[in-house]
C-alpha cells in the first residue's frame, strides 16, 4: 500500500503535539486583523491587494519527538533574513508547522501558506480497512493554525503521484480532494483553500478550489510563459499562484541559478499570476529522516550564507510586479454611455483609482435622458455629450478625440482593477498583437438574480484558439492598437447595442492581425440584475447575430449559425462541459511529463439540442401531435415532443448543480436551491429570447438570400471562349467579388472539396460552381463552367421526414393525412427548386458579366 511521511502509529502522538503548540499568544487582536480574501484573479488582505513572493521553507529533519520546525532560533533568524530580501511568504509545503512558527513569520510580516499533506492518505483509498481516521486529523491540522494573522492560505496537499491518481482514476482523486476541501471550510469557512499540482496531473478537475497552484520546473523561458498561460486558462478567473520554481544549483551553476530565477521571476508576474514561491530558501533539505545531498535548490547554503540567487531574487521581488519602465504607452480609456447614471460613478471612480500614469479618460454620453451627465461632470475627465446614436457611433466618436497609442474600451456597467492598464501594456509591449481583451468578472455582493445571469448562457465571455491567441474578445474590455482600428475604418455604425465587437475582431482578422488576451488586466461587470433585463439583453444579442449573418455571410452554417473555431472561456459556459469529447493524454506507462485533457470537438447531437432552433423543432413535434385527430398515429409525436423538451435541460442541469460560486458559502441550503433552479429557468429561456431576436431580423433556417436573379435552370454547363487570358484563380477571384457585389452569399472551396465556389440561395438550397481552363494559341482560353444544384442538410432532413409519413399514411389508406404530407412534400420540393434557381441566376448573372465587361 501507498504511503509517505509520517506513519500511522505515531499520527495520533504528531496531532496531540500540535495540540500543545496551538495557543494564542494575548498580545495579538485576531478579530481585528484583516484576512486574506479573493477578489477575481487576486488575493487581498482586507483591501489592500497582495502579491506573493515568497520561499518554500523545509522539509528539515525532525527532532527525537518527530517534531518538525522546533528550533526558534533558527526560524527567527530565517524569517529575519527573508523579511530583509523583499521575501513576503513562507511556504510550508509538506507538514502542518507549528503555531510557534507563526508567531515568528507574524513578527517578521511574513504570511504563511501551510500544507495539510493530504497527498499522504491518498493510499488509504485502496485499502480502508488499516486507514486512520482522515477526517479528524485534517480538522485537527487546520484548527492548530485557526485565525492566526500570519496564515495567508491552506493547501490541502501537494503532487499526487500520477502513477497513484491512474491507479484510482482521477474522478476518485478529485472527489477525495474535494472531500478535503470541504472539511477545512466546515473549519474556516474564510480560508482560502488550494491544492498544489503539477503537469504530470494537470487533467485533475478542480473548480471548487479557490485558487490554482502548480509546481513547475521548466528552463526555457518560452516553454515556460506557454505553459503559464495555459494555466491562466485553467485557471479561469481565479488566482493562479506558482507553488514552485527554481533551478538546481550543483548541476548548472549558482549564476545559471540566479540568472533564471531572474527571469521565471518576471515572466510569472508579467503573464499575470498573483504570486510565486521559490524552491527553496535553503540547501539543507530532508526526505523523512535522510538528508538530500545531491540536491542545491537553496537560495542560501545549509549555513545559510547568501548565494548569488538571493540577491537576484530580492533585486526581481523590489521590481516586481512590474517593474521599472522609462516610457509606458499611453492609453486613451473610453467609456460609452446611454442612461447609465446607477454604474456611471462606480465606473468612473474606478478609473480615478489606476495605477498607471500615462493614460486618458473620454467619456461618451450618448444621448442619456437621465441625469449620468450630471454624474459624469464631477470627474476630472474629458465628457462628450452627442444624440443618442447607438453604440457603435458613440465609440468611433471616442476615437476621434482620443491621442493614445491604444484605444480601451469600458462599458459603462464596469470598473477595473486598479492595475488593469499595467497588464494590458506588458501583454502589448511584449507582443504583436492588434487587440487584446481581459476577464470581465461579475463583482462581488451582488443580487441572486445577478449572480444567476452571471451563470447563465449569453454573457461576454472571450473565445481562445490557443492558450494565448484570441478570435474574440468582448468589447466591455476591450484595447485597441489607434491606427490599426483606424485602418479598418472604425465601428460599423450598423451595430447600435451589440455584435460590434465581433464585426471588429473579425475585420482585424481579416487584415492579417491577431487578437490576445491579457489574463489579469480584469475589470468588474456587471449583469443583468433582473430576468426582464436578460430577456432584453438576450433578444439584442439576437438581432446582432442576424446583422452580423447580413454582414459576413460566409461565416455562417446553413442553421444560421457561427461555428467558432476556439474555446469559450467564462463563467457562463460551465455547461459546454458536456458537450465535448475529450481524452486524457497520458503518454506510454502514463510516463508524459504534460498531461492534459484533449477536446476533441464537439459532440454533435448534443450541440444541437442547446441551439434555439431546438425549440422551433419541439413545437413544430408538438403541434404535429395534434393533428392524430385525423391520423392516430400522430399521437405518438406528444411525448416525443416532451422527451425532446427534456433534452438540453438533461445535459445542462446537472452542470448547474455542480456549481457552487463562491458568493453561497455563507448562504444556506435554501438560497443555494434558489440559485440553482433560477439559472436552470434562465438556461430555458435564453434559447427563446435569442430566438425570437433571430426571427425578428430574418436569421432562420429557413431564411432567403439573394432575391433579384432567378434562373429555371439549376443545373448545367456554361462555355466562353475568350481572347484576353487571365491566369485561373485571377477569374475565380474577379468572379467572387461579382457576386459579392450583388449580395450573393458565395464560399470558397477547401483543400479537399472539388468545387470552386458555392452559393446559398435560401436554408434549403443552393449551386456549386467549378471552372476549367483550356489555354491556346495567342493567349485565347477557353473557359468551361459547370453549375450543379446542392440541397441543404436541413432540407434533405426535412423531405425524408414528410416523405416517410406520406407512404406510411398511403400504407395505413389514411387519405386526409396523405394529402396534408403530400403537400407538404410539394411546398418543401418547391422551396428547395426556388432556392437552387436564385443561387444559379446569381451565378449566370456574374459570368455574363464578366463577359460583357471583358468584350468576351
Amino acid at each position: 500500500m501507498y504511503r509517505t511521511g509520517i506513519q500511522k502509529d505515531t499520527e495520533l502522538n504528531f496531532i496531540e503535539l500540535l495540540k500543545e503548540e496551538a495557543t494564542f499568544e494575548e498580545s495579538i487582536d485576531f478579530k481585528s486583523y484583516p484576512k486574506p480574501n479573493i477578489r477575481g484573479k487576486f488575493i487581498f488582505i482586507g483591501d489592500t491587494k497582495f502579491t506573493i513572493k515568497g520561499v518554500s521553507y523545509g522539509a528539515f529533519k525532525a527532532d527525537e519527538n518527530g517534531k518538525e520546525y522546533q528550533d526558534r532560533e533558527k526560524i527567527d533568524m530565517d524569517f529575519e533574513l527573508m523579511s530583509q530580501n523583499g521575501i513576503n511568504t513562507v511556504r510550508i509545503p509538506h507538514t502542518t508547522p507549528p503555531r510557534h512558527l507563526l508567531d515568528i513569520a507574524y513578527k517578521y510580516g511574513l504570511k504563511v501558506m501551510i500544507g495539510l499533506s493530504a497527498e499522504q492518505y491518498v493510499g488509504y483509498l485502496i485499502d480502508r480497512k488499516k486507514a486512520p481516521d482522515i477526517d479528524q486529523i485534517i480538522r485537527e491540522k487546520v484548527h492548530t493554525c485557526l485565525h492566526h494573522p500570519a496564515l495567508l492560505c491552506i493547501s490541502i496537499g501537494n503532487e499526487i503521484p500520477a502513477s497513484m491518481v491512474r491507479w484510482l482514476g482521477n474522478k476518485k482523486v478529485e472527489k477525495y480532494l474535494k472531500r478535503i476541501y470541504r472539511l477545512v471550510k466546515q473549519e474556516d469557512k474564510d480560508a482560502i483553500v488550494t491544492y498544489v499540482n503539477y503537469p504530470t496531473t494537470e487533467y485533475l478537475h478542480l473548480p471548487f478550489l479557490d485558487a490554482l497552484c502548480f509546481n513547475v520546473y521548466l528552463e526555457s523561458k518560452f516553454t515556460f510563459e506557454s505553459y503559464l498561460y495555459r494555466l491562466q486558462n485553467l485557471a479561469g478567473n481565479r488566482p493562479l499562484i506558482m507553488g514552485e520554481i527554481g533551478l538546481d544549483a550543483m548541476r548548472n551553476g549558482e549564476e545559471k541559478q540566479a540568472k533564471t530565477l531572474e527571469w521565471q521571476i518576471k515572466s510569472v508576474f508579467h503573464t499575470g499570476c498573483c504570486g510565486l514561491f521559490i524552491f527553496s530558501w535553503t540547501d539543507e533539505w530532508f526526505r523523512g529522516e535522510e538528508e538530500v545531498m545531491d540536491w542545491e535548490f537553496g537560495l542560501t547554503t545549509k549555513s545559510r550564507d547568501a548565494k548569488p540567487a538571493l540577491y537576484a531574487v530580492s533585486s526581481a521581488f523590489e521590481n516586481s510586479p512590474f517593474g521599472r519602465y522609462d516610457t509606458w504607452p499611453r492609453f486613451s480609456v473610453i467609456v460609452c454611455v446611454y442612461n447609465g447614471s446607477d454604474t456611471i460613478y462606480e465606473c468612473l471612480d474606478g478609473l480615478l483609482k489606476l495605477q498607471y500614469s500615462n493614460f486618458e479618460v473620454i467619456v461618451i454620453n450618448d444621448g442619456s435622458t437621465d441625469n449620468t451627465m450630471e454624474i459624469a461632470s464631477t470627474f476630472p475627465f474629458k465628457i462628450i455629450d452627442s444624440p443618442n446614436m447607438g453604440l457603435s457611433h458613440a465609440r468611433n466618436l471616442g476615437l476621434q478625440h482620443a491621442d493614445g497609442e491604444y484605444v480601451v474600451y469600458l462599458d459603462s456597467d464596469a470598473y477595473p482593477d486598479r492595475d488593469w492598464l499595467s497588464y494590458m501594456a506588458l501583454e502589448f509591449e511584449s507582443t504583436g498583437f492588434a487587440a487584446m481583451g481581459g476577464p470581465n468578472i461579475i463583482p462581488q455582493n451582488v443580487g441572486l438574480v445577478a449572480q444567476s445571469v452571471n451563470h447563465a448562457p449569453g454573457s461576454p465571455n472571450h473565445i481562445l484558439v490557443t492558450d494565448r491567441v484570441a478570435e474574440h474578445i468582448p468589447g466591455c474590455n476591450m484595447a485597441i492598437n489607434r491606427e490599426k482600428l483606424l485602418e479598418i475604418g472604425g465601428f460599423d455604425p450598423r451595430f447600435r447595442v451589440a455584435g460590434d465587437d465581433v464585426d471588429v475582431c473579425w475585420r482585424l482578422q481579416e487584415m492579417g492581425y491577431e487578437i490576445g488576451l491579457a489574463p489579469s488586466a480584469l475589470v468588474w461587470h456587471h449583469r443583468r440584475k433582473t430576468v426582464g433585463g436578460y430577456w432584453k439583453q438576450q433578444l439584442g444579442y439576437g438581432k446582432a447575430e442576424a446583422l452580423l449573418e447580413q454582414k459576413w455571410p460566409k461565416k455562417y452554417n446553413e442553421f444560421g449559425h457561427r461555428p467558432w473555431e476556439g474555446k469559450i472561456y467564462g463563467d457562463g459556459s460551465t455547461y459546454l462541459a458536456a458537450l465535448s469529447k475529450t481524452r486524457i493524454y497520458g503518454g506510454v506507462w502514463g510516463s508524459a511529463p504534460f498531461q492534459s485533457i484533449y477536446d476533441f470537438g464537439r459532440k454533435n447531437f448534443q450541440s444541437v439540442t442547446l441551439m434555439p432552433e431546438w425549440y422551433i423543432l419541439c413545437c413544430m413535434v408538438l403541434i404535429l401531435s395534434f393533428f392524430g385527430f385525423i391520423w392516430k398515429p400522430l399521437f405518438l409525436f406528444f411525448p416525443l415532443s416532451l422527451a425532446l423538451t427534456f433534452i438540453p435541460l438533461s445535459l445542462v442541469v446537472p452542470k448547474i448543480f455542480e456549481l457552487n460560486p463562491p458568493f453561497l458559502k455563507n448562504e444556506g441550503y435554501f438560497q443555494k436551491k434558489k440559485f440553482q433552479f433560477l439559472t436552470i429557468y434562465l438556461f430555458m429561456i435564453q434559447p427563446l429570447a435569442r430566438l425570437t431576436g433571430r426571427i425578428k431580423y430574418n436569421l432562420t433556417p429557413w431564411r432567403r438570400f439573394n432575391k433579384s436573379f432567378f434562373s429555371w435552370k439549376i443545373f448545367g454547363k456554361l462555355a466562353i471562349w475568350t481572347e484576353n487570358w487571365i491566369q485561373p484563380d485571377i477569374r475565380l477571384e474577379n468572379l467572387e467579388t461579382d457576386l459579392s457585389k450583388i449580395n450573393a452569399t458565395v464560399i470558397r472551396g477547401g483543400d479537399f472539396d472539388n468545387w470552386d465556389l458555392a452559393l446559398k440561395g435560401g436554408g434549403f438550397g443552393g449551386v456549386r460552381l467549378l471552372m476549367a481552363s483550356e489555354d491556346h494559341a495567342k493567349g485565347s482560353q477557353y473557359i468551361r463552367y459547370r453549375i450543379t444544384p446542392q440541397v441543404t442538410t436541413l432540407a434533405k432532413l426535412c423531405l425524408v421526414f414528410i416523405l416517410s409519413f406520406t407512404f406510411a399514411s398511403l400504407i395505413d389508406f389514411s387519405l386526409f393525412a396523405f394529402a396534408g404530407f403530400s403537400f407538404l412534400s410539394l411546398i418543401i420540393m418547391g422551396r428547395i427548386f426556388w432556392d437552387c434557381s436564385i443561387a444559379a441566376g446569381c451565378s449566370v448573372h456574374a459570368i455574363n458579366k464578366q463577359v460583357s465587361s471583358n468584350g468576351e
